[in-house]
């Protein structure tokens, strides 16, 4: 998921650069408006805990005969998990690449690429987004 609007900005000769809204960011990275509607439907609020996931990993998979949708929960899947990670997380961050790219960065300095994570558990439930937090956390 690239999101070049996110990345850095360029700074007018005398201008000094503008730092990231990191609170800005993580707003609009938790969104995840399809993934939302869909957990809604199914009876599930998602209100960015580490049980919401578990929840999450409980749903029925209808998405997955949806070949236009399947991407796109995907990408929201991996930014809910995110988004709980740097809620929860002491130390977790947002960090945009510069290729647009968005990864939680741990306190310890690793980048967990969280959207590759979503979209694997959309396409084929493995591995589950709760387990995944579970690793993430214990770093």
């Amino acid at each position: 998921m690239n999101l070049p609007f996110l990345g850095h900005r360029h700074k007018k000769s005398g201008d000094a650069a503008t730092p990231a809204d990191p609170e800005g960011i993580a707003a609009l990275l938790s969104e995840c408006e399809l993934l939302r509607s869909q957990a809604a439907q199914a009876g599930v609020g998602l209100d960015d805990t580490p049980a919401s996931l578990e929840a999450l990993d409980q749903l029925v998979p209808r998405w997955r005969d949806d070949a236009e949708v399947l991407p796109w929960l995907g990408n929201d899947a991996g930014l809910y998990l995110g988004t709980v990670v740097v809620r929860t997380v002491p130390g977790a961050a947002w960090l945009i690449r510069p290729d647009g790219e968005p990864v939680v960065r741990l306190a310890s300095g690793r980048e967990v690429e969280v959207v590759g994570a979503g979209q694997d558990w959309a396409a084929s439930g493995v591995p589950e987004l709760s387990q995944l937090y579970a690793e993430i956390a214990e770093t």
